[in-house]
């Protein structure tokens, strides 16, 4: 676990100096560093695509911007910090005084060493992020500033990775990779959604599992708007009859995940999805300090996925939940906030719910009436020596007793209080006799 936790914290290091912003370079340069570690499927959705109510918007790049004195030095430097620069500021090149610059400038005045992160994704406007402390230092005097960046017609960036599964129903695993030097939020998200898929792929789970790695919002709802024959409709769209679910059977939207606060799960829209029922045991089982939250129409992706008219089975698994830190969307958010073990935890716990949804079934008991002779079929033998034997005798009376095609795997292990993995193996045993079928 620690050498993983390491590996992560190195990919969030590699990451995290580049701009990233929910379209341009930085999203590709982002994606092309996961290709290293996984294959990627890049797509490219033009600008003006309708997706839903929204259009793709265009594309933002930026190469140098600064903030310099009379004496020509750079007060303000997009080198030093992707973060200097308010996302998606439009080009400019002029020289002002400090009393008109500052209608430009961001600050955290509470936090006077920290640069916050702001955006202007939507509307035309440009400024400057910096630390309180540096403001107050600069003298009245003219300023030049500089922005060489571009707002023009190009594409929407986004990755998708596919660990195939024995039945084509899908995990959707969700992060976004728009933020730019930000640590915890998202890069420890990718760091560990990545870890994730190449621990997956070397078996072959159940489910077939989805890694999407896109921009926040914007992303999401492109990926919605092109794959709904996979995600299928929750309401029928008017004028039409109702439409059957798609493939996606469960979902989760990663984030924050590798700060030190305990792991914390928001449930879907619908609170009773499987993948809630699923962390909640997960969760409670591990002994591992958490919180579960009812699910709210603000925070990540998870909003778009479980908006009414898909109402998709996604959560939300994060540590910290967004703006529940200080550092949230400031500078003080960079690798050292975050630890290889807290994202060792996080995937840990990814790895425990993943396990559970590959193994949760609903099974018939093919010998309903009264209790099947277990002896004669060689199930109490093989528990013989086992030091959980009585334990597992009793998963298998409760599986049996369970196995009627309206209860799975889970339900059992929550009403006899067994460990799941127990449940789980008695299953495996049952079947194997032939006395239950899915």
């Amino acid at each position: 676990m620690t050498s993983t936790g390491e590996r992560m914290h190195a990919l969030v290091e590699r990451l995290y100096p580049l701009c990233r912003s929910i379209t341009g370079d930085g999203v590709r340069a982002t994606l092309e560093i996961i290709g290293e570690h996984l294959p990627l499927q890049v797509h490219e959705v033009p600008t003006g695509t309708q997706v839903l109510d929204w259009t793709v918007p265009q594309e933002w790049n930026i190469t140098d911007a600064y903030v310099a004195d009379g004496a020509g030095n750079r007060v303000v430097d997009f080198a030093a910090s992707s973060l200097h620069v308010l996302g998606y500021s439009v080009p400019v090149s002029a020289t002002m005084p400090l009393a008109e610059l500052r209608n430009h400038l961001h600050t955290l005045p509470d936090h006077p060493t920290w640069v916050p992160y702001r955006t202007s994704y939507y509307r035309p406007e440009w400024g400057f992020c910096l630390s309180q402390e540096t403001l107050d230092a600069l003298p009245d005097g003219e300023y030049e500033v500089r922005i060489d960046s571009t707002l023009a017609d190009g594409h929407l960036t986004y990755a998708e990775h596919v660990v195939p599964g024995q039945v084509p129903d899908e995990v959707l695993v969700s992060c976004h990779v728009c933020h730019p030097s930000l640590a915890n939020d998202n890069l420890a998200g990718v760091a560990v959604a990545t870890q994730l898929a190449r621990e997956l792929a070397q078996g072959t789970p159940w489910y077939t599992y989805r890694f999407l790695f896109a921009p926040g919002t914007i992303g999401a709802i492109t990926w919605l708007a092109r794959n709904e024959e996979r995600v299928g409709r929750a309401s029928p769209v008017p004028g039409e009859g109702p439409r059957t679910g798609g493939r996606v059977a469960h979902g989760l939207v990663l984030a924050c995940a590798g700060d030190r606060g305990q792991v914390t799960y928001k449930q879907s829209r619908r609170g009773d999805a499987e993948i809630d029922r699923v962390m909640r045991h997960v969760l409670r089982t591990s002994e591992r300090p958490h919180r579960i939250n009812e699910f709210t129409p603000y925070g990540y992706d998870e909003r778009q996925f479980c908006s009414p008219g898909f109402d998709l089975g996604v959560g939300s698994l994060t540590r910290t939940p967004y703006a529940g830190y200080p550092e949230y969307h400031t500078s003080a958010d960079n690798p050292d906030f975050v630890s290889p073990e807290a994202m060792a935890d996080t995937l840990a716990v990814c790895r425990e719910a993943c396990a559970v949804l590959d193994r949760n079934r609903r099974y018939h008991n093919l010998s309903p009436h009264g209790e099947p002779q277990l002896g004669r079929r060689g199930l109490y033998a093989s528990l013989g020596g086992r030091s959980d034997a009585q334990q597992a005798q009793m998963a298998m009376l409760w599986v049996l007793n369970l196995s009627d095609g309206e209860h799975d795997l889970l339900d059992v292990a929550e009403r006899s209080g067994l460990p799941f993995d127990t449940v789980a193996a008695a299953a495996d045993a049952l079947h194997g006799a032939g006395l239950i079928k899915t």
